[in-house]
């Protein structure tokens, strides 16, 4: 059935953070929770947590293989805080708003303190229009195609000194 795999980004992100069951090739039936569906793959990852605090497992059911997917239960704020943990490497945590926005305005002030041209596009930092810095703000959220200015604001943002302690500062 390649219903499945014609459905668009969007009508699969309605499955997100919901238990399913999913039949696939041959009548094999997996269930688990929708972490996410890869866009160009179509193929879902499932997450089914053990009782009593066992590791959870992690299944990746291939887009070509799904035939039919079924809502069995709808997901909380509890169940999508325990798929993100999951993913989220040891020692990340996850920043509050407030925390994000003194982190921008923070580097903000620094980058122009040093004489740096920059500028707030949305929730990116936008530096003399070659180099974008998203959130958390740190030196490893800095993209830009020239390296050599890539590498040099990097290193100005590790050195700023209103840095937090999960980025310290290289004074």
């Amino acid at each position: 059935m390649d219903t499945w795999r014609q459905l668009k980004p969007l009508e699969w992100c309605k499955y997100v953070n919901k238990e399913v069951k999913v039949t696939a090739h041959e009548k094999q039936q997996h269930h688990g929770w929708v972490f996410t569906v890869d866009p160009v793959s179509a193929s879902i990852v499932l997450v089914t947590f053990q009782e009593k605090g066992g590791t959870p497992t992690v299944r990746v059911v291939t887009g070509h293989a799904v035939q039919e997917v079924e809502v069995l239960q709808e997901g909380n704020e509890e169940t999508s805080g325990r798929l993100r943990v999951i993913f989220t490497p040891p020692g990340a945590h996850a920043l509050g708003p407030e925390e994000v926005k003194h982190r921008k305005e923070s580097l903000r002030l620094w980058l122009e303190k040093n004489r740096i041209p920059v500028e707030e596009k949305g929730e990116m930092l936008c530096v003399a229009n070659v180099l974008t810095v998203s959130a958390p703000y740190g030196a490893e959220d800095c993209s830009s195609s020239n390296e050599i200015i890539l590498a040099r604001v990097q290193s100005l943002v590790e050195s700023n000194p209103d840095s937090t302690p999960d980025q310290p500062a290289n004074s």
